[in-house]
């Protein structure tokens, strides 16, 4: 396989333009009427998926409400925007501090991602998407990254992108989400 290499723009390049690009998505009342996720590429292109089936949406949900429940502080934010080097990425589940809140708390996109950045596993999800994920919302700032598989396996990553045994933020958050 060849080794493929991309020249992105600085990060602050990149984030103005998603910034600037994601007022005109979000107001586009033609893209309001669709279904399903939006998000774009570093381009600026619409990438839309369809809906999650319904077991995705309540591992989110069971997520949002595990983490509001240990984090007495900060903010539990859901499909939260988050402007990277690829264009502007919805993260199922996000934790922001009140610092980071003061920051990023009125805007559309975050300039910057939460510390907390949480994906929930679909069938079609590729390990290299996942990858790709992964180091965006940490070069994006993020300090953990979670994975939530199909059957409510947690994976918990630090900065250094290797596997944590547990959160080091919300180190009593669960290895496994159960749903009710």
């Amino acid at each position: 396989m060849a080794t493929l290499t991309l020249e992105l723009p600085p990060q602050r390049v990149q984030t103005e333009f998603n910034l600037r690009r994601w007022v005109q998505v979000i107001a586009d009342r033609e893209l309001a009427r669709f279904e399903g996720r939006v998000e774009t590429d570093r381009f600026g292109h619409v990438v839309m998926s369809p809906p999650p089936a319904p077991h995705h949406g309540s591992f989110q949900a069971r997520i949002a409400s595990l983490l509001d429940h240990k984090m007495t502080s900060g903010r539990v934010l859901t499909e939260c925007p988050i402007s990277t080097a690829d264009g502007v990425k919805a993260a199922d589940v996000a934790w922001a501090s009140v610092t980071v809140m003061r920051d990023l708390g009125s805007r559309v996109c975050f300039p910057r991602a939460p510390e907390i950045c949480v994906e929930v596993i679909s069938p079609g999800n590729t390990e290299a998407e996942i990858q790709e994920k992964t180091a965006l919302y940490f070069d994006a700032g993020a300090k953990e990254v979670w994975f939530c598989a199909e059957s409510g396996r947690m994976t918990f990553f630090g900065r250094n992108r290797r596997t944590l045994p547990a959160s080091r933020i919300c180190p009593q958050f669960p290895e496994q989400v159960e749903l009710r």
